[in-house]
């Protein structure tokens, strides 16, 4: 296995295990598949575990796993804080003291923040008195590092990066979204700060293993016959700013090839060839896309708020992907701001297609956008979503 350091020295396997996807029987997670699958990690050299207060089960699972095979000290836990459900300081504390019991151990090596969308949510967390709170919990031992996780847009991201002095930080990166969310500029941006990035979403939920026969056509041609998933990885590990890759890894057999990747893969390895590869799948992925946008920005910022690259992504993203699962992140990334970007608000003032460096008709192609990504039954959810997780 190969390891990137954090600020601290500390010693970060460069492929972590995501402990969201374990396998389960009926309601609960099987354990004894569990169980097998995070030691075989272990033993070869994975020593980032990465779980969260709302992934059912998966706290106290990987919490008895590693206090029953006596291997806490051999790795580093990284849980969440669902920010987005915290009212005071109290229940800050009473959910942190939660999830140590739920996983049998007296600190969380790596802390987030979960789930960031907008710097109006670290605002909030600041009122309830967050940074001292932080502070102490440091000081007794029981946190070691702080971060974030995030889903939103990259102005956002650089903009919570430099609000507080973050140890390290989680993002959505892989090819398909290099220039969306907190993208390559907020790669680039937290790595000149000396903040580690945890990756998420390596291989966009399955969608760059499961290509399409003609990208498949495509990577057959290249001279190393990686895998999709190889190719998506390495991809990853090229670029030296990224510290881990978490894998929701939930076969053995998936953990031996993972491993077995992240064992070979160093910074600055692809070759033209690969990287051509990779921007002729991007290419293919894309051929079902309604605007032509390429996420350049130049029409930001609007005057009314909306943004304008974020919906056409989301909009692009329902002809790439399941419709159902673009509807869901663009409600959580673009609908949970405290001040959203709908396309509904724009007025058709013009200002964007004067900067458009494609001449897309962004007025026109905004109200079909809004149309396909907000129908009835998700305006109503995404209002009813506001409501309570922003009141």
């Amino acid at each position: 296995m190969k390891y990137r350091t954090d600020r601290y020295g500390n010693r970060i396997s460069q492929l972590g295990y995501g402990c969201m996807r374990f396998d389960r029987k009926g309601n609960a997670i099987d354990y004894e598949k569990a169980e097998r699958e995070v030691l075989l990690a272990i033993e070869n050299g994975v020593n980032y575990f990465d779980t969260a207060y709302i992934y059912p089960g998966s706290e106290e699972c990987l919490g008895r796993i590693l206090e029953e095979n006596k291997c806490r000290d051999k790795v580093f836990i990284a849980t969440k804080l669902p920010q987005y459900l915290m009212r005071s300081l109290q229940a800050v504390e009473k959910t942190f003291c939660e999830e140590l019991a739920r996983l049998r151990t007296d600190r969380i090596d790596y802390y987030l923040m979960h789930m960031f969308t907008d710097y109006a949510e670290w605002e909030h967390l600041k009122g309830l008195g967050i940074e001292d709170w932080i502070a102490q919990k440091k000081a007794e031992g029981k946190i070691r590092c702080i971060g974030f996780s995030y889903h939103g847009n990259t102005d956002m991201f650089l903009r919570i990066l430099d609000a507080y002095d973050w140890d390290f930080c989680q993002i959505q990166y892989n090819y398909l979204d290099e220039h969306t969310q907190a993208g390559q500029r907020g790669l680039k941006a937290a790595a000149q700060k000396g903040i580690p990035v945890i990756i998420m979403e390596p291989l966009r939920g399955g969608k760059l293993v499961n290509l399409p026969e003609k990208a498949k056509k495509a990577l057959a041609m290249d001279s190393r016959h990686y895998t999709p998933a190889e190719l998506g990885l390495r991809w990853l590990w090229n670029q030296s700013e990224v510290t881990c890759v978490l894998s929701g890894m939930n076969s053995e057999d998936m953990v031996r090839e993972n491993v077995r990747i992240a064992s070979e893969t160093v910074p600055g390895e692809l070759t033209r060839e690969d990287l051509d590869i990779v921007e002729t799948i991007r290419g293919i992925l894309r051929e079902k896309e309604k605007v032509g946008c390429t996420g350049c920005r130049y029409c930001m910022p609007c005057p009314k708020g909306v943004d304008i690259p974020g919906n056409f992504y989301y909009y692009n993203l329902m002809y790439m992907e399941k419709k159902t699962s673009a509807r869901f992140e663009f409600a959580q990334n673009i609908g949970m701001r405290k001040e959203p970007g709908f396309a509904s608000q724009c007025v058709d003032c013009g200002k964007c297609e004067k900067h458009c460096p494609q001449h897309l008709p962004i007025r026109e192609k905004l109200k079909e956008a809004d149309r396909g990504l907000r129908p009835l039954l998700y305006k109503l959810g995404i209002f009813a979503a506001r409501k309570i997780m922003l009141r």
